[in-house]
């Protein structure tokens, strides 16, 4: 079986002065099992429970949003096309088909007038994104649990 999975992904979290900040962490807690016996084994990490609420969105070429929090803690996964992630001490990440999100920047202040992010869409083409609210769990308070 082949080893195992080591998954990239951006975390924008508010720090414990309110500013947001981008960082990259992994996940790489992974257990080879069956999802359903008598399913082969496959990689599988942790599971989160709860209430989520599912949306795909479409952001047209050139659009780029005000400074916001997210709504909700949430999972982005670019489907097509490509779009950014600017935090508010300035870091911007770049992110194309697959690359994983996630927004957990709920409880900042505002800076300079900016508060939480700032996202838009990079090329000529509009930018689909999948979105996986979390509706019952509390943003992290600290980058990368998701491990």
């Amino acid at each position: 079986m082949s080893a195992k999975p080591n998954i990239r992904y951006w975390h924008l979290w508010a720090d414990t002065k309110g500013v947001s900040r981008l960082t990259q962490c992994a996940m790489t807690e992974f257990d080879l099992k069956s999802i359903k016996p008598p399913a082969d084994p496959q990689w599988l990490g942790k599971k989160i429970s709860g209430q989520m609420t599912m949306l795909v969105t479409v952001l047209p070429p050139g659009w780029v949003g005000t400074w916001h929090e997210n709504p909700k803690p949430q999972w982005i996964i670019p489907l097509s096309g490509s779009w950014f992630v600017e935090s508010m001490d300035g870091m911007r990440v770049e992110m194309g088909p697959g690359e994983l999100s996630f927004g957990g920047d709920q409880n900042c202040r505002e800076v300079d007038g900016k508060r939480g992010h700032r996202s838009g869409t990079m090329g000529d083409v509009p930018a689909v994104l999948i979105v996986y609210q979390l509706e019952d769990v509390p943003a992290p308070l600290a980058p990368c649990e998701f491990r």
